[in-house]
């Protein structure tokens, strides 16, 4: 059973599982239909907030449970209020319906490496074991605490089930949209006047096959889950061919406003934070005990998104990189022609 395949992630991921050898059937649930296809898999409605979903799991007798149904923006809820009840309600739901289910014997969480929050004090690298949520403060943060602690007390009352969370970085790549792909390709992008957060990624395609690894083989733990290397705000800009607007902050209303009537981001308290002090996680362990490598690197990543999603028009970040050019040599009196 796959929870949340009506966004872009959980759809693609119940179709791989749908495909894969061994695995006889898969069934996705979402409380409105999928606009992506789910492959040979079956579509279930039912929301997570209510007690549907203990009955589908009844009728479906799943033994792995794959929730991807924690939402990270407002906007994909509808506001802050159902993402909240949608993340914590419906977890806790999710959760009591696989406690009472004599199927199930494997659950894998979907998380993030928000769990960790931002913050100055922050260490350089992230591990598992640290206290989560030690600089988290309220928002998508704080949810996606309380799912992580609803799932180890679910461990606790269901030893015999195997439990996987992983928790991965911003994920970017071609076709998925969130709020921070949506940010890079703003027209003018707000940046924090005197700061260039540093930051890891992870293209959809390895989000998918992560989230495989960890239902088709046994991989119980926690993982952090990001693409080698680090990319820093300036660099990702430059890359994507996008001019700046420095400002004091990204957490004033003002900007906050602007940014939620233009329909294009939507910048809460973990999002400018990650902008303003960025993050960094220790991935040792995905590769040593979950056994996974993505095959794209933090760079590689953003120059696959920046490649399906910054071509063409008058940001074209080719066509910025040749004014640029161009102006350097009439500046400095050399000749660009040809180069």
């Amino acid at each position: 059973m796959v929870v949340g395949v009506a966004r872009h992630l959980g759809a693609r991921l119940a179709a791989r599982l749908a495909a894969e050898p061994g695995i006889d059937r898969v069934v996705g649930v979402d409380l409105v239909e999928p606009a992506e296809s789910i492959g040979a898999a079956e579509f279930v409605r039912a929301d997570i907030r209510t007690s549907d979903v203990g009955r589908v799991m009844d009728r479906a007798a799943p033994d792995t449970v794959v929730h991807m149904n924690i939402l990270a923006t407002r906007a994909d809820a509808g506001g802050r209020t159902p993402q909240k009840e949608i993340n914590v309600i419906g977890t806790m739901q999710l959760l009591a319906a696989c406690q009472r289910s004599a199927s199930v014997r494997k659950v894998v969480v979907k998380s993030s490496t928000t769990v960790y929050g931002s913050g100055p004090q922050a260490p350089a690298l992230f591990a598992e074991d640290m206290v989560s949520g030690a600089y988290t403060r309220r928002g998508y943060e704080k949810d996606a605490g309380e799912v992580e602690a609803y799932v180890r007390g679910f461990s606790r009352r269901r030893p015999d089930v195997g439990v996987t969370i992983l928790r991965f970085a911003n994920v970017l790549g071609p076709d998925i949209r969130t709020g921070l792909t949506e940010y890079f390709v703003l027209p003018v992008v707000p940046v924090v006047l005197g700061r260039d957060p540093r930051f890891q990624l992870v293209h959809e395609q390895d989000c998918v096959d992560a989230l495989r690894v960890a239902t088709v083989e046994h991989r119980p733990g926690i993982f952090n889950v990001a693409g080698d290397g680090f990319l820093v705000l300036s660099q990702a800009l430059r890359r994507a061919g996008r001019p700046i607007v420095p400002l004091p902050t990204l957490g004033s209303p003002f900007v906050g406003g602007i940014l939620r009537r233009t329909g294009v981001v939507d910048m809460d308290s973990a999002m400018v934070r990650f902008l303003t002090y960025g993050r960094g996680v220790d991935t040792t362990r995905m590769r040593t005990q979950l056994k996974f490598d993505p095959v794209y690197s933090t760079v590689a990543t953003f120059d696959a998104f920046a490649g399906a999603r910054t071509r063409g028009g008058l940001l074209d970040r080719d066509r910025i990189r040749a004014v640029e050019h161009t102006l350097r040599g009439v500046l400095t009196g050399e000749d660009t022609r040809g180069r």
